[in-house]
């Protein structure tokens, strides 16, 4: 297990908060979740390979490719937290197809399973479980 101490390694962003980006038209938001392998190393090393200019521009190129607009992976402990924008006419399940397909998006995915708890050969959408919204700041 992941001491409590290296869940915040990233302290001064989480107290500032994240910027959001504009995109002059109406957006709607995935959000996925995985758990990574129980081994501080592994989660270490999956930080480092998913650092800025770590990605392979294929990967990079193939998720743009399909439609998402923005991305992050957030992490505390080992479980990852994705939030995914895209237009509003955007389909999830055809965008996961197509996005296997690409070129050398499933070996991305088989390079990444050694540090999830989900085996090599599975997609990002089989990988990717999405999470139920439990709460929303209505407007009034």
């Amino acid at each position: 297990m992941i001491p409590i101490d290296n869940i915040y390694d990233d302290m001064e962003d989480r107290i500032e908060g994240y910027g959001v980006k504009e995109y002059g038209r109406p957006v709607k938001r995935y959000c996925r979740t995985l758990d990574l392998r129980d081994d501080a190393a592994l989660v270490a090393e999956y930080r480092r390979r998913h650092a800025e200019g770590n990605v392979w521009p294929e990967v990079m190129a193939g998720i743009r490719e399909v439609g998402i607009l923005d991305m992050d992976i957030y992490l505390a402990g080992r479980r990852a937290f994705m939030i995914v924008e895209t237009p509003l006419d955007f389909d999830w399940e055809e965008a996961m197809a197509r996005l296997s397909t690409l070129p050398r998006q499933q070996e991305w995915e088989d390079y990444m399973s050694v540090f999830q708890a989900a085996g090599p050969g599975q997609t990002s959408a089989e990988k990717w479980k999405p999470m139920e919204r439990v709460f929303h700041l209505y407007d009034d």
